[in-house]
């Protein structure tokens, strides 16, 4: 079913194997004697799109909570420049599967990004201070006329490339996205990815996407990894989609 979706990643991912690279090294989480995913190893490179896919339950989110510290792990993460020298932790990037707000709230694009850019109570400071700063990010994402729009009306795309923009504020060496464009119709879904290709090769960005879209995984990544619990296949998406373990795992689907 996807054969035709499918490209081979292989020469671009040697390529990026010579300059920078986020680290996933042994990553392990338990939840009291139930154990979430054990020994992930994943490299990931700039300019490289790495698609992360498998069962719900397979530990997926987990492992993205597990990359920002938000739950206790095993393992190590590292980042090596282009120099090839280890310096340390990225800085990384996450876009969330939704936002839980009040649809109904006054607050607009511009006060979302007022409130995670500073320190500072919003009403302390002016939006003309911030106001090009923002406008810059919502351009990387083909959304600077909605920078007045209040939350609550935007379309679930719209705010998913909002929360996007929010995210390369700094530019991270790592962006994570998890199922960002569930929900989210054609057009909208269409153009997320298309925003997100141009961002790994524009800023030479690593990005780990989790998703349960095989047509667009097959056709946007240049590496998949299958998870259930621990790293069970990785590749291109041609050698992913056609292992053994794949179809097992989503059986008849493909």
């Amino acid at each position: 079913m996807f054969r035709s979706f499918l490209h081979h990643g292989a020469d671009r991912a040697d390529e990026c194997a010579k300059v920078c690279c986020t680290k996933i090294e042994h990553f392990g989480v338990k939840a009291g004697a139930l154990t979430i995913f054990e020994d992930v190893n994943i490299h990931v490179h700039c300019g490289q799109l790495t698609a992360l896919i498998g069962p719900n339950g397979a530990g997926k989110s987990t492992l993205l909570k597990a990359i920002l510290g938000e739950v206790e792990h095993s393992g190590n993460l590292n980042y090596v420049d282009a120099k090839d020298r280890h310096t340390g932790h990225p800085v990384i990037g996450y876009v969330p599967q939704y936002l839980t707000f009040d649809v109904t709230a006054p607050t607009s694009v511009i006060d979302l990004f007022m409130a995670c850019l500073s320190n500072r109570p919003v009403w302390l400071f002016s939006s003309r201070k911030i106001r090009q700063r923002v406008i810059d990010n919502l351009r990387r994402v083909k959304a600077e006329h909605l920078i007045d729009r209040r939350l609550g009306a935007l379309s679930g795309g719209e705010l998913q490339r909002i929360l996007l923009a929010l995210a390369l504020d700094p530019i991270p060496d790592l962006l994570l996205l998890d199922e960002p464009v569930s929900g989210v119709d054609q057009n909208g879904l269409d153009l997320f990815y298309d925003i997100v290709v141009d961002l790994k090769a524009s800023e030479d960005m690593a990005i780990i996407l989790i998703s349960h879209d095989l047509e667009q995984v097959a056709k946007h990544a240049d590496q998949v990894i299958l998870l259930n619990k621990k790293v069970l296949a990785a590749g291109t998406p041609e050698e992913v989609f056609n292992d053994d373990k794949m179809k097992r795992v989503f059986g008849t689907i493909l």
